[in-house]
């Protein structure tokens, strides 16, 4: 509950200080959110790879570098389509009026997640970008060689590149509509909010969803060795659904808003984070070498990100579709039975 009241209020505060920072719309998700809600995961890969002082302590760090981008390819996606459906299903009365009105079915894009050109290449140029960084960090992971250590440094520059062509990329998604923001909570009879207020409410809630966040990773941390999971399948299969909490409840706060670019720019922006910074960490602080549990998780990340970039190109995303994105984590969990036996 205490993060998804405080997503509720980052949402709110992120919003405003892109328009302070005069950053496209979709940027406040993919750059501004992603960049609040990755810092969980981010930390629990930077202590583990440089403070570890055992093998399998620093594992964890390298699983948290796997873990996040299955989670949030799969949960993150499969339960905002969720939401979405649900969220449409309970507001048939407008549609069905327009429908008795005009004598004819309602236009097809309505069924989709994206109904503009331009949501759905955005997406799908930053899906495809992802997928081609996770699809090399996996094949590092399957080899050995002197200079491995150093292209952490080329995955830091690739989400450099990004960033900077996110912030200068636009806003051609949105088709040059303004958008009216809510009130900021920490002021809401102030129809502009001071700059000030703006600051301390996206701070404050950063530091409740990044202490919580972390009180939950302990809290399933301390359960994986219970139930006889090493490390780094503690870290691949619990810990990410706690350290991707802020991204999923940002993403139905933001669905619920009627703000599904914003929903899916902060899952795909955080993303591209977790394809490259924790990555980056985890190749210059440990051998970064793939045992059969992490090989699994990649290939089903890719599996369900080939699975959503197939949808989208064919233009038949919709919510449900979307929410079958959330099997393939089911399966993975299923697959780790004969991995672990």
């Amino acid at each position: 509950m205490a993060i998804y009241l405080a997503c509720e209020w980052f949402v709110n505060a992120v919003e405003w200080l892109g328009q302070r920072l005069n950053v496209g719309k979709m940027a406040v998700g993919t750059i501004l959110a992603a960049f609040g809600t990755a810092l969980p995961e981010s930390v629990v890969t930077l202590v583990a790879v440089t403070t570890g002082k055992t093998e399998a302590a620093r594992d964890i760090g390298v699983g948290a570098a796997l873990g996040g981008p299955l989670a949030l390819a799969t949960v993150a996606y499969g339960a905002t389509g969720i939401v979405l459906l649900l969220h449409r299903r309970r507001q048939p009365a407008a549609a069905t009026l327009t429908v008795r009105t005009r004598a004819v079915a309602p236009p097809a894009p309505a069924s989709l997640v994206l109904d503009r050109a331009g949501d759905q290449r955005r997406l799908i140029k930053d899906q495809t970008w992802f997928l081609s960084i996770f699809v090399v960090k996996v094949v590092l992971g399957l080899v050995a060689f002197a200079v491995k250590p150093a292209l952490g440094l080329v995955f830091f520059a690739i989400y450099a590149v990004y960033f900077w062509r996110e912030l200068r990329g636009g806003d051609e998604a949105t088709d040059g509509e303004p958008e009216a923001l809510e009130p900021l909570k920490l002021q809401p009879s102030a129809t502009s909010p001071s700059n000030w207020a703006v600051a301390t409410q996206t701070l404050a809630t950063l530091i409740v969803i990044f202490v919580a966040s972390q009180l939950f990773v302990k809290q399933l941390n301390a359960i994986g060795p219970m139930l006889g999971l090493s490390g780094a399948v503690t870290a691949l299969l619990l810990s990410p659904i706690a350290t991707e909490l802020p991204e999923l409840m940002n993403a139905i706060i933001w669905v619920r808003q009627g703000k599904t670019q914003l929903a899916l720019a902060n899952i795909s922006g955080s993303m591209m984070i977790q394809a490259t910074v924790p990555s980056g960490l985890g190749l210059l602080f440990t051998n970064w070498r793939f045992d059969h549990a992490l090989l699994w998780s990649g290939l089903i990340t890719m599996t369900a990100i080939g699975y959503l970039l197939a949808t989208l190109r064919a233009g038949r995303l919709t919510p449900a579709r979307l929410g079958l994105a959330a099997g393939f984590y089911l399966v993975f969990a299923l697959g780790l039975v004969p991995i672990l036996a």
